[in-house]
């Protein structure tokens, strides 16, 4: 039986215009009717990306629980073409207001990275490689 794909990420967020808005800033097709909805959808290849309110959240999961503690669960990740794509956008979210959580950095020689929050404090990591040359094969660090 072969492996499971992923289907569907979905972020669950206080304020869906507000999310709508980060998540476009980032690149991310959200739909511009969003206000008093409470679950959008955005097709992104094979993958489906959601923002969703607690509201929509309890419509397939009422026990739902805010976490509790520090730190993160899941990141969700963003490629960008060119490093320097990535320095300006993190730039751009900065000027904006929102939480660089770890600026740009070196990963690897050819990899580069830079975690921002998201307006729910969600993490999102932002990624680069040198020259635009995504690797075929996955990472290793």
């Amino acid at each position: 039986m072969p492996g499971l794909n992923v289907y569907m990420v979905g972020v669950v967020v206080a304020d869906i215009e507000r999310a709508a808005e980060f998540y476009r800033r980032v690149r991310v097709e959200v739909p511009d009717e969003v206000a008093g909805k409470r679950h959008v959808e955005v097709g992104m290849g094979d993958l489906t990306f959601f923002l969703t309110t607690p509201d929509g959240n309890a419509a397939w999961d009422p026990r739902r629980a805010d976490p509790t503690g520090e730190g993160y669960r899941m990141i969700l990740e963003f490629y960008l073409e060119e490093p320097d794509a990535l320095d300006a956008k993190v730039a751009e979210l900065a000027g904006l207001g929102y939480t660089v959580s770890t600026e740009p950095y070196w990963v690897t020689p050819d990899l580069r990275f830079a975690l921002v929050d998201d307006p729910d404090g969600n993490r999102v990591l932002l990624s680069a490689y040198k020259d635009g040359a995504k690797p075929d094969a996955p990472i290793s660090l």
